[in-house]
This record gives structure tokens, sequence and C-alpha cells, in this order.
């Protein structure tokens, strides 16, 4: 049984059928659409099931679950958007913060090291509170971007 179950007026069918034949519109979005088309479950709609409609439209069952939900809880047009839905992160290293990074990293290296490693470096800025975590992958794109080499 169902839990999530997607019933389209006349008027969202007709518009997700327009939306399906638009060539100018995003691969994803036209993909969406020709779902919700299939998985409807109101007076014109075909009704199939999960896996048929993954079937025909070449994805995994779960994404036609993750759909219906979707449409359900946020709404048809929620759906076909694409991208982000809200979480997004801060960086990591500010302007200041930055600064600090690119100081240390030109700094001399702790006893007994040649060189300054990511993994020291990252460890450093957190022990010193210049941010309260971090990562080597966070410290390598920040030092990336000013072409530092720690050579």
């Amino acid at each position: 049984m169902k839990k999530y179950i997607v019933e389209l007026t006349t008027k969202e069918r007709s518009q997700l059928d327009a939306l399906s034949k638009n060539p100018k519109v995003s691969a994803q979005r036209r993909r969406h659409a020709d779902i919700f088309l299939a998985v409807d479950q109101g007076p014109d709609g075909p009704c199939l099931k999960d896996s048929e409609v993954a079937e025909a439209f070449r994805c995994w069952p779960r994404t036609v679950e993750r759909l219906r939900r979707r449409c359900v809880e946020e709404g048809l047009e929620s759906c076909l958007e694409h991208g982000n839905h809200g979480a997004v992160r801060g960086k990591t290293f500010d302007g200041a913060a930055e600064a600090h990074l690119i100081a240390l990293g030109c700094s001399k290296p702790p006893e007994g090291r040649i060189r300054w490693t990511l993994q020291l470096l990252s460890d450093r800025v957190v022990e010193l509170e210049i941010v309260a975590s971090c990562s080597a992958p966070t410290v390598y794109r920040t030092l990336k971007k000013t072409n530092l080499s720690l050579t």
C-alpha cells in the first residue's frame, strides 16, 4: 500500500503534459513531469506501480517513491525544481581565517618536521581556535586558491 498518493487535477496534468513536450525545458524537469504523469492516481491517470515507472524511466523505484513523497509534502512545483533544497553550508575560512592559514603555512614547521602537511595545518588552525573545525581537504582547497605550495 502506497503511503503517498499523487492525484493530479486536470489542470496539473495539462501543465505537466505541456512541460514534458517542451524542448526548452531541462531534461531533469521533463523527466520528473513524465514520472508524475505516470504515477498519477487521479481519474485520468494511468496509476502505474513504482517499479513499472522506474523501469520505464531507467531510475530506481526509490527515486519514484521520493518524488511522490516530495509532491505530497511540498507540492508539485517544488518537485520540479532542481538543486539544493536548503542545505547551504557556510565557508569554513573567511578572509581573516584564510590569512592566518596562509601565514601559518609560510611559517617555520613544527619541531621535528621538515614541512607543514595539510593534516598538521588543519589540526593547528583548530588548536589556535582560528576555526571551530577543519579537515585536510578544506585546507587543501583553501590553499589551492592562493597558489601556495607547501614544498
